[in-house]
């Protein structure tokens, strides 16, 4: 049974007088221990995906399921429950810890509320134990700082190890090391799968980089959204071997190489346009025909595709799937 499931999940927000859909029919399980990331382009509704899983938003259509019960109708005891199963780090670490709290009080307050330290004492040796297992020490000299005190890593490694405070089983990372330094990516995405191995922490992770979802899913699965929509999903293995939608095929031509010299060389789709539709006059039809290297003209720019089995463990929205067949690349 699949920890946290999303069933035809669509979110709408009013823009003056037009409604957007900002999510429109996303569709995604998410089992024990596992790890998806969702990739895309900014605006393609990646993180409102994150953020309607991690209960912040209400879809305004579908369900969402939580231990197969579906989340609006949890009270009680299980929504709480919920609640402190799933929980969320934001980008930007700065922002989502607050500049008047210490970090003891930051981690303690969680801890204190749900009972699950008995005082200020054993709030403080659990404080430091969860600034441990983030790979901040030494604890004890961090502990009294305030965010601004920390670097943008040790700010993120925080927001961490706050999530880590109610014994989450599910964490929806949004960009989360998208705002440090490069030199401490590898540092963070390793603390992080450290944690998916030991603690069993099933992980929604969301970024526009997909060579960054290549090494943190490896071993999960990649999503691919474009303008709300979910159009590819796959083992991180076969969508980066074998990209069956033309959009996943171009990202992937787009990741840089260790090597420039590849990287100088290396061949890249050719797409009909550069433009990526905006959300409030979306195209009829596959909202990517317009900038398909392989549409169907009739049947592209008319109907809807919807995301289906393709290949074993490999789902696709797309009327003209690659399956082997190569779109048209130009050297860069």
């Amino acid at each position: 049974m699949a920890l946290l499931e999303l069933k035809r999940v669509s979110r709408c927000f009013q823009q003056k007088r037009q409604v957007v859909r900002a999510v429109d029919q996303v569709s995604l399980a998410i089992a024990p221990r596992e790890i998806v990331c969702l990739v895309g382009e900014s605006g393609c509704g990646k993180t409102t995906t994150g953020k309607l899983a991690a209960g912040l938003l209400e879809p305004s259509e579908g369900k969402i399921l939580f231990e197969g019960k579906e989340v609006a109708h949890l009270q009680g005891a299980e929504f709480a429950r919920y609640r402190r199963a799933v929980q969320m780090v934001h980008q930007d670490p700065f922002s989502s810890l607050n500049p008047v709290r210490t970090i003891y009080q930051t981690l303690s307050a969680p801890l204190l509320y749900h009972r699950l330290a008995a005082d200020e004492r054993a709030a403080r040796r659990r404080a430091i134990e969860l600034l441990e297992l983030v790979d901040l020490t030494p604890a004890e000299e961090i502990l009294d700082k305030f965010p601004h005190q920390l670097s943008g890593g040790q700010r993120q490694r925080v927001a961490v190890a706050r999530a880590l405070t109610v014994n989450p089983q599910f964490i929806v990372a949004d960009e989360a090391v998208s705002m440090v330094d490069v030199s401490i990516r590898a540092s963070l995405l390793n603390m992080l799968l450290r944690l998916n191995r030991e603690l069993g922490v099933s992980f929604l992770f969301i970024t526009h980089d997909l060579a960054l979802a290549r090494y943190f899913a490896r071993e999960g699965r990649i999503g691919v959204m474009y303008t709300g929509r979910l159009v590819e999903l796959a083992r991180t293995p076969n969508l980066i071997r074998q990209p069956q939608h033309p959009y996943t095929a171009a990202l992937i031509s787009a990741i840089p190489e260790a090597d420039p010299r590849i990287t100088r060389t290396k061949e890249r789709i050719r797409l009909r346009s550069d433009d990526v539709p905006r959300l409030t006059d979306l195209p009829p039809g596959c909202h990517f025909h317009p900038r398909c290297p392989v549409w169907v003209e009739g049947k592209c720019d008319r109907m809807q595709p919807a995301l289906a089995p393709l290949l074993p463990d490999h789902a696709v929205a797309c009327h003209a799937p690659l399956d082997g067949r190569a779109p048209e690349r130009t050297e860069v």
